[in-house]
C-alpha cells in the first residue's frame, strides 16, 4: 500500500511536467522538423511546397549562415574562458576570510538578475556614451570610444556585457563547489607545507570537476543561445559582425519570411549546440571519474 502510494505522489508531480514539456517543447519541435522540408513563408493562407532536404543543402552555402556560425563559435569560446575565470575567481575571493563577502557575493551575483534587454540597453549607454567621455577627458580615444560601432571590438563588448552578467552565477556554483571540499585535506596539505598555489592546482581544481562540468555546460550552452542581450546592444550590427545564431534565424524566419529555410537552419543548429555540449559534459565528467 505504501509503496502505491509513493508512486501515486510521482505520479502528480511529475505527469504534469512531462506535459508541459512535451506541449511546449517537444511538439514545437516536431513541427519545425516537419516545416524544415518545405518552402514557405509562415502564412497560413499561403501554399507550402514540399522541397525535401534542398534547405539543409542550401544553407551549406549560405555566406551570412556560415558567417553567423563562425561568430558565435568565437563569441562562445571567449564567453565560456572569461565567464569561468571570474566565476572562480570571485568564488575564491568571497570564500577566503573576507569581512565583507557576503556584500561582496552580492554584488558579483547581482547582475545575473538583470534582465538581458535591460541589460544591453544599459551597456550600450557605457559603450556609447561613457566611453566616448573617458576618450575625451583622457586623451586615450583609441582604447575608450563606442566599441559597438568598431566591427573589431563589438563582438568583445558583447562578450565582456554576457562575462558580466553571467560570472555572478557561475560563481554561486564555484562556491558550492568549494564548500564541499573536506577542511581536513586542505589543512593536511598546509601542515606538509604545500603553498596556495600547490593547493590550489593538486587539490582544489581536481576537487572541482563537478562544478566545472555544470559551469562549462550552463555557459556552452547559454552562449551558443544568446538573443536579447545580442538584440538590444548590438542588433547584430556593424554590418552584421555581431549577428549571432539564434538572431540569425530570428531574422530569416521574420525578418525575410522565410519560415521552412530558418526552421532548417534551427535543427542544425539544436543539432550543433547539443553535440558540442553532450560532448563537453562527457570529456570533464570522465575527467571527473579520473580524479
Amino acid at each position: 500500500m505504501s509503496r502505491l502510494h509513493n508512486r501515486l505522489w510521482y505520479l502528480v508531480f511529475t505527469v504534469p511536467l512531462i506535459m508541459i514539456f512535451t506541449i511546449v517543447v517537444l511538439i514545437p519541435f516536431l513541427i519545425g522538423i516537419f516545416y524544415s522540408f518545405f518552402e514557405w513563408d509562415g502564412i497560413a493562407a499561403n501554399p507550402m511546397i514540399y522541397v525535401g532536404f534542398d534547405h539543409y543543402i542550401e544553407l551549406l552555402s549560405d555566406g551570412r549562415f556560415l558567417n553567423s556560425a563562425w561568430l558565435t563559435v568565437k563569441f562562445t569560446f571567449f564567453s565560456v574562458i572569461l565567464v569561468n575565470i571570474l566565476g572562480l575567481g570571485f568564488a575564491l575571493l568571497v570564500t577566503t576570510a573576507l569581512k565583507s563577502s557576503n556584500f561582496a557575493r552580492t554584488m558579483f551575483f547581482m547582475p545575473n538578475l538583470i534582465g538581458g534587454l535591460i541589460l544591453g540597453y544599459i551597456w550600450q549607454f557605457i559603450f556609447s556614451d561613457v566611453l566616448k567621455m573617458l576618450g575625451e577627458a583622457t586623451g586615450y580615444d583609441q582604447i575608450f570610444f563606442n566599441w559597438l560601432l568598431d566591427k573589431d571590438f563589438a563582438m568583445y563588448a558583447l562578450v565582456i556585457v554576457f562575462a558580466w552578467q553571467m560570472a555572478g552565477y557561475m560563481m554561486i556554483i564555484y562556491i558550492a563547489g568549494i564548500q564541499s571540499i573536506p577542511n581536513d585535506v586542505i589543512e593536511a596539505a598546509k601542515i606538509d607545507g604545500a603553498s596556495y598555489w600547490q593547493r590550489l592546482k593538486n587539490i582544489m581544481f581536481p576537487l572541482l570537476m563537478p562544478s566545472f562540468t555544470i559551469s562549462m555546460f550552463l555557459t556552452l550552452s547559454f552562449g551558443f543561445k544568446i538573443y536579447d542581450t545580442n538584440l538590444s546592444l548590438t542588433n547584430g550590427g556593424p554590418v552584421n559582425q555581431t549577428e549571432l545564431f539564434a538572431m540569425h534565424i530570428y531574422n530569416e524566419i521574420f525578418g525575410y519570411g522565410n519560415y521552412g529555410y530558418g526552421q532548417a537552419k534551427a535543427i542544425i543548429f539544436f543539432i550543433v549546440v547539443a553535440a558540442i555540449t553532450l560532448t563537453q559534459v562527457y570529456l570533464t565528467k570522465k575527467r571527473e571519474v579520473e580524479m
